[in-house]
């Protein structure tokens, strides 16, 4: 597996507990942050629920 690059884009103001809950798990507790993580399943899952407040960019 790869590496993605995860950088939260919009504000979590609005959004589920359990949209913030994946954000916290992922490490995004700011806006503008950065963390790099292997694009296992359970990473990628947790992305694709949160897409809509986030940019994910491959790691080559």
């Amino acid at each position: 597996m790869g590496k993605i690059l995860v950088t939260q884009t919009k504000s979590r103001i609005g959004s589920t507990k359990r949209q913030r809950a994946n954000l916290d798990s992922l490490g995004l507790k700011k806006m503008h942050k950065t963390v790099e993580h292997e694009a296992s399943s359970q990473i990628l899952g947790m992305v694709n629920k949160v897409l809509h407040l986030v940019q994910v960019e491959e790691v080559k």
